[in-house]
């Protein structure tokens, strides 16, 4: 499966944000006034607490108000979504890298169905914009940090043809960063990844998938308990076994052989990345009893690793570890 950026000529408004604001969609508007001069100065027409912001089904008609002075992320997770916790650390530093050009509206689709419907977000993480009160499509799932920069490039892009080009700054960032000419989004340096994880992480970042494995698997050699390197492992084999997939002809070769496992688990593979994560589970855990040894205990490694994936502590999991335990005893 592969998530290919759009051109600024595809994106397009994908949904109806009526049903949540008491107005009707006003064309975008031109740059003028604060947003023209914030283009032309490049100075701050607005300030805010910080550039990611939590928002909910009854407060986001404040981003609508936002989006017609800088173009706002919209970021649909959910706290059991293994690629929502990849994309999501990506997504704040490049909006906090941006300076107040863009901001990050991040929505929790276990407490807010009205914006997960109103967003058509039938898979986690779902990543839109609003630009000028109108709501952009941009992509579904977790992508590398040099592509979601090129998608947030032609987001800017859209937003300067529609006259969004302001910039805000964030509440007492100058003074707490030494005054005036401070950088107003910047943070504290985060701690730097053990080496291991920051080759994983280098490799990831330029689509080596097998040099990742191999740094996460010499990670935990060093340290078994490395629960971090674990999860990660997990995580950038998946990457690596959807690398090159399509998603109809996975979908059409599972549908042909539903007793093959290797069928069903690649299939399960596109149902996890896409936040389906229930019925990744069911897919193999349903064709478990019918399987000879070997094949269960391939099947029961992949659960493992989706469980590490999704987070072991989630309700899914829980449920789906104690189905599995009650068809292995």
């Amino acid at each position: 499966m592969s998530n290919v950026p759009p051109t600024p000529a595809g994106l397009r408004g994908a949904v109806d944000l009526s049903s949540l604001v008491n107005r009707a969609q006003a064309p975008a508007p031109a740059a003028s006034g604060s947003a023209a001069s914030a283009a032309e100065g490049d100075a701050p027409v607005g300030s805010l607490p910080s550039l990611v912001v939590d928002v909910t089904d009854q407060t986001f008609s404040a981003v609508l108000d936002l989006s017609n002075t800088v173009p706002v992320i919209v970021d649909i997770w959910a706290e059991w979504c293994g690629p929502c916790k990849q994309l999501s650390p990506i997504l704040e530093k490049l909006v906090v890298e941006y300076g107040g050009r863009l901001v990050l509206a991040k929505v929790d689709a276990d407490t807010n169905p009205q914006l997960t419907q109103a967003f058509q977000a039938q898979s986690i993480p779902t990543v839109a914009a609003v630009i000028g009160g109108r709501p952009v499509s941009l992509f579904v799932g977790a992508l590398p940090e040099a592509q979601v920069r090129d998608v947030f490039e032609q987001v800017l892009q859209l937003a300067e043809q529609n006259g969004v080009t302001g910039r805000v700054s964030v509440e007492g960032a100058d003074a707490a960063a030494g005054g005036e000419g401070a950088d107003p989004a910047a943070e504290p340096e985060p701690e730097p990844l053990p080496p291991h994880h920051q080759d994983a992480y280098d490799a990831i970042e330029r689509g080596d998938y097998a040099a990742a494995q191999e740094a996460y698997r010499t990670a935990i050699a060093q340290d078994p308990r490395d629960q971090l390197a674990v999860a990660g492992l997990a995580q950038v084999s998946l990457l690596a076994r959807l690398q090159g997939a399509t998603m109809a002809d996975v979908r059409a070769a599972g549908a042909a052989a539903p007793d093959d496992l290797d069928a069903q688990l690649a299939v399960a593979d596109l149902d996890l990345s896409g936040g389906h994560v229930e019925d990744a589970f069911d897919r193999v855990l349903t064709l478990f009893p019918s399987l000879d040894p070997a094949s269960r205990d391939i099947a029961r490694t992949r659960l493992l690793e989706y469980f590490e994936i999704v987070g072991t502590d989630a309700p899914s999991v829980v449920a789906a570890r104690r189905r599995l335990t009650m068809l292995l005893y």
